[in-house]
């Protein structure tokens, strides 16, 4: 019989499946060497099914997705226990990724933000339940908890993928490694390794050169004159996480123009992606003066956002005193 293949979509937007599905022909070599056990999103498969599953039966889970509600919580542990091999694939299930800036705030204000903001209509004020009757029975939503977390938080993670989503090439690579590991042609990389990646930072996959990294202004694109089609982003002015950021996308939005966000994740080497990226532009700063400083500086915005946009939830941060006060035990 084949080995068994898992996946499972936690917290997240969906685009973890969309990325393998878009690995075209490589997923038929995926269905020939594996046997589709549980895949929510991709075939009919019901939790009481996995929970029939023998512990250690399925050979490699992807887990996608961070962990905010009790329910994947639940399928976090329950495929723990069935899955050899766990994968935290994608951003969010590796660093939290967006949802995980919503740890900023309580949870009483991300419902406010969302059910009574200025761009939502719901005059009557309405919540979601835990609980709502209708004439079937009790229909039950999962518990929202304090803080999105990541999977390596709550369960023991073998690998790490990340990626928002990661590069179909990536995944295709790590499909074939895959097959040949069934197959018997290959071994696996030492436990606790980060695959699908590379082991730099996103500037050195960048072909724009670097030259004289003394930053004078931070300014948003739209408020940016023409740029440099072959300079620096970061050294035009435009904040680029590239330095803090790990390689592996070959360094997609650079290369058209666009600065690097972050999404794949802290460089390889340091603790923590904004620490590193704040340390970079610190060191970069042309300017001695307090005011001056402060001017420079003033260009970002949303620290919080800009730094820390896919790995707070992991990061040594963790998230804001809102957020994290529920979680202390009385």
């Amino acid at each position: 019989m084949k080995p068994k293949f898992a996946m499972y979509w936690a917290a997240s937007c969906g685009g973890c499946e969309i990325a393998v599905l878009n690995i075209d022909a490589k997923i038929l070599d995926l269905d020939a060497n594996f046997d589709v056990a549980f895949w929510p999103a991709a075939m009919d498969a019901k939790y009481k099914d996995l929970d029939a599953m023998a512990d250690g039966s399925i050979l490699v889970t992807l887990f996608n997705g961070s962990i905010r509600t009790a329910e994947n919580e639940h399928l976090a542990k329950t495929l723990r226990r069935k899955s050899k091999i766990l994968v935290a694939f994608g951003s969010c299930a590796n660093e939290g990724c967006i949802p995980g800036l919503a740890n900023l705030s309580s949870r009483e204000s991300m419902l406010e933000t969302a059910y009574g903001g200025p761009s939502t209509e719901n005059p009557a004020q309405l919540r979601p339940q835990p609980t709502s009757q209708v004439p079937e029975g009790a229909l039950t939503l999962p518990p929202v908890q304090p803080v999105v977390r990541t999977l390596d938080q709550v369960v023991e993670v073998d690998y790490h993928m990340p990626g928002c989503p990661p590069e179909s090439h990536q995944i295709a690579a790590v499909v074939d490694l895959l097959v040949q590991v069934v197959q018997g042609r290959a071994e696996l990389p030492p436990k606790g390794s980060v695959i699908g990646a590379g082991e730099s930072t996103v500037c050195d996959e960048c072909p724009r050169e670097r030259n004289v990294k003394h930053l004078t202004q931070l300014r948003r694109i739209q408020e940016l004159g023409p740029l440099d089609t072959t300079l620096c982003l970061l050294e035009q002015g435009l904040m680029c996480t590239g330095p803090a950021t790990r390689s592996g996308c070959d360094a997609r939005c650079p290369r058209v123009g666009a600065p690097c966000i972050g999404c794949y994740g802290v460089a390889p080497e340091a603790l923590d992606q904004g620490a590193r990226m704040m340390t970079a532009i610190a060191s970069a700063i042309d300017a001695k003066e307090p005011e001056a400083i402060d001017g420079i500086l003033d260009g970002i915005p949303d620290p919080a956002g800009t730094f820390y946009k896919f790995s707070l939830a992991h990061s040594l941060l963790r998230g804001g005193r809102a957020a994290h006060r529920e979680t202390e035990t009385p």
